[in-house]
């Protein structure tokens, strides 16, 4: 346990996986359909297909999560509970617990990113820039929360996509040229988020998050499990949030201090 707890909540934090790198890049562009440019209206080119998606309403302020989480590694199991608070585009925190006992919290804000955790007694504060560097990766706070409520971790409507129907589901894939491969896969029915896949052919790295189970709260498609999934030269991780409960747009306190004695961790 201490293991995930100390790298475990780090990985959490960082959307969940380590291959959080693996959304670096930034799309730049216009949207197209694809190489088929058919005079069929009634044809979903991925300009329809972002449209109808975006059309879903996300208008929440804030959303209060309890989930149930399992993390697996290729040594150990691990089944913990979760609380998650969200103040959309300011901050996020989570606590994770075990057998009702909050044994790390980390609280991320567009500007910093902080956790720490009791078994190990040590902390981390830094920003975006510092675990980018790290990482290799630009990462930010967008990404994290788009993960954690079903929202593709790349605005769709900058990017370069070509279209395609797999299995009867509309997949989007991104064209532009660089060594990362994006995927995003949507229902023929509401356009919600299914998957998205990354892949970084060089280093070997591949993530997949998949979603299920929507629910509506106040208007809000919010996904009640989510699976996500990383591979990488260093071994395979499985980490599976289950939503117990979602509350929306209750005042919320986000209570975070690092007590004292605490080692810092730093980051070269």
């Amino acid at each position: 346990m201490k293991r995930f707890l100390g790298r475990g909540l780090f990985i959490f934090t960082m959307c969940l996986c380590t291959s959080m790198s693996l959304v670096s890049c930034k799309a730049k562009g216009k949207v197209v359909s694809g190489e088929n440019k058919s005079v069929d209206e009634n044809r979903m080119t991925a300009g329809k297909i972002i449209k109808n998606h975006y059309a879903n309403k996300n208008d929440f302020k804030t959303l209060y999560i309890k989930s149930s989480v399992k993390y697996s590694d290729e040594k150990q199991n691990q089944n913990l509970t979760a609380e998650i608070k969200i103040k959309k585009n300011e901050q996020i925190l989570v606590s994770i617990r075990f057998l009702g006992i909050t044994m790390a919290k980390a609280l991320i804000t567009p500007s910093s990113v902080s956790y720490y955790e009791k078994l190990g007694g040590t902390y981390f504060e830094g920003d975006f820039s510092t675990l980018s560097k790290w990482l290799g990766a630009d990462l930010d706070y967008t990404k994290v929360q788009n993960i954690l409520i079903g929202q593709a971790m790349d605005d769709l409507t900058v990017g370069n996509y070509k279209d395609s129907l797999v299995d009867q589901t509309y997949r989007l894939e991104d064209i532009s040229k660089n060594n990362i491969k994006k995927y995003f896969f949507f229902d023929k029915d509401k356009f919600l988020l299914n998957k998205q896949e990354i892949s970084q052919i060089t280093e070997n790295r591949k993530m997949e998050v998949s979603y299920s189970d929507y629910k509506i709260y106040n208007e809000s498609s919010i996904p009640s499990d989510i699976a996500i999934n990383a591979e990488q030269d260093k071994g395979k991780t499985a980490i599976n949030l289950g939503y117990n409960t979602i509350t929306v747009n209750e005042e919320l306190t986000f209570p975070y201090s690092v007590p004292s004695g605490y080692k810092k961790v730093l980051i070269k």
